[in-house]
């Protein structure tokens, strides 16, 4: 609590300067350039001095209200469609200030650790793909897209006014350059996809955990963490670069962290951690059906390094099944796979962040934009059942079909019986079905796939998607 209430004097005293000078003083967040959501009432908020009248005026409305006891005032503007007519939002008080240039569209909230800080400058400068121009690695030379907009969100600033209200920016030049790279090709293959001006907000710091993203509040009222002493720093980053955004309308969150909790070797407890934020976010922003999409980790060789907690080769895929439990206990959920985008197994960060932020996208293209029909992820499975020696697999999102990318046998299945014991196993693509047998495993009770920390295997739907890591033992 005592972090919540520094972090509330703080505010107070940046707005109690501006409120001396009888200026109406707007959070960092409103500003030129911005989106606001479409097909949700856009809320508009700030301080001024105390009775001050206030008009707000935008896209043909007009609403007035008056500053309370402590100067705070708001107003709500109806929903509106999207538009990618450039507008002015202008506030009257003692003083008008017009922002200018502003959309409306979709606005998504990036959040994470290291892999969505990572830029589109380390972007331009990565191995260049053997792709079709535009190569992504160029990116930074042809974004000239006025209808994507964007907000870094820095921690030190996030929660002061800015005079000059130009926290937002048209994607491109150097502003692009220091934005999130995922953050940036999911708001460019949405925009194809849909037409409509996208917003993005990034707000994430390399090498932060889980828990500094949720707030105190929201640990102590978890079923389960209430009462318990939770580490890493509950509310270090909620308070100062997520609180600021709550009163700012949105469509939905994306999420890239876990690499700091998995060094720890977190699994069933980041689950529970992760419920907690999806939870405490949805209900912080007065929706809980707000879609949160996530990204699994890269393989890498964790059980190599030389921390204090002593990892193995199951580290990682225990870490993966905890992430994907995610999505069975939390409503619109969803997550992209990532076994086939490691440049290498020593580079927690990979290059190939255009197509993370396009996978995000195609969960987001699938569940909120209409597009039903598009297959989204790689092969799910879905059951087993035993004949004879065999374990016959089925699966979901199977697209066009089962495939291998290679053309080789598909790899990194194996088999136990009732003893528990794990072989590597044959698996062979029949029709829609995988079957999958072992020698040495005459009796398979358990079949597991990509299950250790170096598995990139060659298990694919014809669309091109790695299938999920999984183990068929609940």
């Amino acid at each position: 609590m005592k972090k919540i209430k520094s972090y509330i004097l703080l505010i107070l005293s940046f707005c109690s300067i501006f409120s001396v000078k009888a200026q109406i003083v707007l959070p960092r967040i409103l500003g030129h350039n911005m989106v606001f959501q479409q097909k949700k009432p856009i809320h508009i908020w700030g301080k001024a001095s105390v009775g001050e009248q206030i008009n707000v005026q935008f896209s043909g409305q007009s609403v007035k209200t008056t500053a309370d006891s402590e100067g705070n005032w708001q107003v709500w503007l109806k929903a509106l469609p999207a538009s990618s007519i450039p507008q002015e939002l202008k506030i009257e008080g003692k003083e008008v200030i017009t922002l200018k240039n502003i959309l409306v569209g979709e606005v998504w909230l990036c959040s994470g650790q290291s892999n969505m800080e990572y830029t589109m400058r380390k972007n331009s400068k990565v191995k260049r793909p053997n792709l079709p121009d535009p190569n992504p690695v160029d990116e930074l030379e042809v974004a000239k897209n006025p209808l994507i907009r964007i907000f870094l969100v820095n921690r030190k600033e996030l929660v002061k006014p800015d005079p000059q209200h130009k926290g937002w920016s048209i994607a491109q030049d150097s502003a692009l350059r220091s934005f999130s790279a995922v953050a940036y090709f999911f708001a460019k293959e949405v925009h194809q996809q849909t037409g409509v001006p996208i917003g993005m907000i990034s707000s994430a710091i390399p090498g932060s955990r889980i828990e500094p993203w949720i707030s105190e509040e929201a640990f102590a009222g978890s079923p389960y963490f209430k009462g318990q002493k939770v580490e890493g720093e509950p509310a270090k980053f909620y308070n100062p670069m997520i609180r600021p955004l709550e009163s700012f309308v949105m469509k939905g969150f994306l999420w890239y962290q876990g690499e700091s909790n998995c060094f720890l070797k977190d699994s069933v407890q980041y689950t529970n951690k992760m419920e907690t934020l999806i939870s405490s976010w949805r209900k912080a922003w007065k929706d809980d059906k707000m879609p949160f999409y996530y990204v699994h980790l890269v393989p890498y060789l964790y059980s190599k390094s030389t921390g204090k907690v002593v990892l193995e080769k199951e580290t990682l895929p225990t870490f993966w099944q905890a992430q994907a439990n995610v999505t069975q206990r939390v409503k619109y959920t969803d997550f992209v796979t990532t076994t086939d985008l490691a440049d290498t197994l020593t580079n927690i960060h990979p290059w190939y962040k255009w197509e993370i932020g396009k996978r995000l996208a195609l969960l987001a293209l699938k569940h909120d934009y209409g597009k039903k029909d598009l297959v989204a992820s790689g092969p799910i499975f879905k059951k087993m059942k035993i004949k004879n020696d065999k374990a016959i697999l089925s699966f979901e999102s199977m697209g066009g079909g089962l495939m291998s990318k290679d053309g080789k046998d598909l790899n990194y299945f194996s088999l136990a019986g009732a003893d528990g014991k794990f072989y590597e196993a044959k698996a062979i693509i029949v029709g829609t079905q995988v079957e999958v047998f072992s020698e040495k495993v005459p009796e398979p009770k358990t079949v597991r796939f990509a299950w250790q920390e170096d598995a990139e295997p060659n298990f694919f739907n014809k669309e091109g998607l790695p299938a999920r890591p999984f183990t068929s033992k609940k």
